[in-house]
């Protein structure tokens, strides 16, 4: 049995109790206080690159935030200041700008219910646990770490999973003013209550996790001054208005104990809705430090927001009508997204899927003036920097630089490849540099001298009329030459290859030459013409 169904099932409850509850749960759904706003938050800790889990969590907050005109809030959890990666915090919302879900509320754009970095608001922790030390709550716990490892270990040795027993929850008044007066450092403890009624997940349904049962109480506050998260998140959360949480599955088990802290303050809580575990292909867990699921790293690939985007919404379900062959914007997300339609089941990715929807949003914007000129301006940057050619190089070389020339490059490689860094692959490098030499000990075995035919070949192609210059004309040209050598048209396709790319293999002459236009292919010939006519 899953963890998941052990908390469905951890009560015991009967089928037709449990329906009962369902309907008793929509109906105190229903007569909740209508918010005048949905407001979601994406609270992620900076110790690291964004990866594709917390990605799908930000996106789905968004897409829900704005498909019921809401407010989407970026908030930073930092309170673990172990962990920090300097200058996480600002890529985090970098990232999500680029991802074209940015944020309403953030530490950059601020907002009305700021501060959005929890560092920034120990002093409204340090007030709300007042509240809780006062109503009785919570307590002050004086057990040392050295105390806290014996329990753990001993707990293991028993094979039983390791929880504090709640030891200083029944300390007296007179023996905390003793440890205090001796400077003993302490935490502040939660209260935890025996749980009876589930709670209404927005996803799964009816969740039921005594987790005063399965856990000691929780620490709130540490010695340090510094909250826990699950003390700061449900503050913050309050304090900020938040309406609706989703997070991940792996937070299911925590929300009783959010709840109870937020009856513990007599405050309204949220609802709670939990996204499916995205899990490897092979169904392994996704790791943080799995270096090809991080963003910034598929950005730096070539991948598009537009790709990353339907390649994390495709597996998780969520949407109305969504047609799984097709690229659609992050608007068109927005007006399909139905929270009700999420799956309850792990998803799995197939990092294939991701190269699809690369390519049809690279074709998509071919098709866009604005978006094509970009996509020509990214491949100019890109050959420049691979290859070292600039405006200063000589005429042949420039000419691969030319809006037209690469234009032509994108149009002929949207079929065949993903990303743009494709087409700087060993095998097309003859698109953008003359070869400096010929592989003269392959060169087909001819009766006749190499030169001649080029020199040849080179005579018939400078008078044919441009518009006969393409795939489809390029080979019967070929043919004529090859004929009037007495050549077999294969030996000759051959030599011209090795010729114009200084490559034995490749795509077909008609269309190699035909790519490279009737100048650069007229100058390629040239070249190694000259070559052959010095040995």
């Amino acid at each position: 049995m899953t963890w998941l169904s052990h908390i469905r099932h951890a009560g015991k409850i009967t089928h037709s109790r449990w329906q009962a509850v369902s309907t008793q749960l929509r109906t105190f759904s229903s007569s909740k206080k209508v918010h005048s706003e949905v407001r979601v938050r994406f609270a992620p800790s900076p110790t690291g690159h964004l990866h594709l889990g917390g990605l799908r969590t930000a996106l789905y907050n968004f897409l829900f935030a704005k498909s019921n005109n809401g407010k989407f809030i970026l908030r930073i959890e930092d309170t673990d200041q172990a962990r920090l990666v300097p200058q996480a915090a600002r890529k985090l919302e970098d990232i999500l700008n680029w991802s074209k879900i940015s944020p309403d509320e953030s530490p950059l754009l601020s907002g009305p219910r700021g501060p959005y970095v929890q560092s920034e608001r120990i002093d409204l922790y340090q007030k709300h646990i007042q509240t809780l030390l006062e109503n009785g709550s919570a307590y002050k716990c004086f057990c040392s770490d050295t105390r806290l490892d014996l329990l753990r270990k001993d707990a293991l040795r028993r094979r039983e999973t390791p929880k504090y027993d709640n030891k200083c929850r029944s300390l007296s008044v007179a023996k905390i003013e003793e440890f205090e007066k001796q400077g003993r450092p302490h935490c502040i403890r939660f209260k935890l209550e025996d749980i009876t009624e589930p709670f209404h997940d927005l996803v799964y349904g009816p969740i039921l996790y005594n987790v005063a049962q399965q856990e000691g109480d929780p620490v709130l506050l540490k010695s340090d001054g510094y909250p826990t998260y699950h003390f700061a998140n449900v503050v913050d959360d309050h304090l900020m208005e938040v309406t609706h949480v989703l997070r991940g599955v792996e937070w299911q088990i925590s929300t009783p104990k959010h709840l109870l802290l937020y009856k513990a303050f007599g405050w309204e809580p949220p609802q709670y809705g939990h996204l499916p575990l995205i899990k490897n292909r092979d169904g392994t867990k996704l790791s943080k430090r799995q270096g090809d699921l991080h963003i910034e790293r598929l950005r730096v690939q070539g991948y598009s927001p537009e790709a990353i985007i339907n390649f994390v919404t495709d597996i998780g379900g969520g949407f109305e009508d969504r047609d799984h062959n097709a690229l659609m914007t992050v608007e068109e997300l927005t007006e399909r997204f139905c929270l009700s339609r999420v799956t309850t089941n792990s998803c799995r990715l197939d990092m294939e899927k991701i190269n699809w929807f690369n390519q049809k949003d690279l074709q998509r914007r071919l098709h866009i003036a604005g978006e094509r000129d970009l996509l020509v301006d990214e491949l100019r940057h890109l050959v420049q920097t691979s290859y070292g050619i600039s405006h200063r190089c000589c005429a042949t070389q420039e000419s691969v630089l030319t809006t037209e020339y690469l234009t032509n490059v994108l149009v002929w490689g949207q079929q065949r490849i993903t990303r743009l860094d494709d087409l700087i692959a060993p095998e097309f490098t003859y698109i953008w540099v003359i070869p400096e030499e010929l592989p003269l000990d392959q060169l087909p075995e001819m009766s006749c001298s190499h030169a001649d035919v080029l020199q040849y070949f080179l005579e018939t192609i400078v008078v044919m009329p441009p518009e006969k210059f393409t795939k489809e004309q390029i080979p019967k040209y070929v043919k004529l030459v090859a004929k009037w050598f007495s050549l077999k048209t294969p030996v000759l396709m051959k030599l011209l290859r090795m010729a114009i790319s200084g490559q034995k293999e490749g795509p077909p002459v008609g269309e190699m030459l035909s790519i490279l236009g009737k100048e650069t292919t007229i100058e390629r010939l040239k070249h190694a013409y000259a070559l052959l006519d010095k040995r």
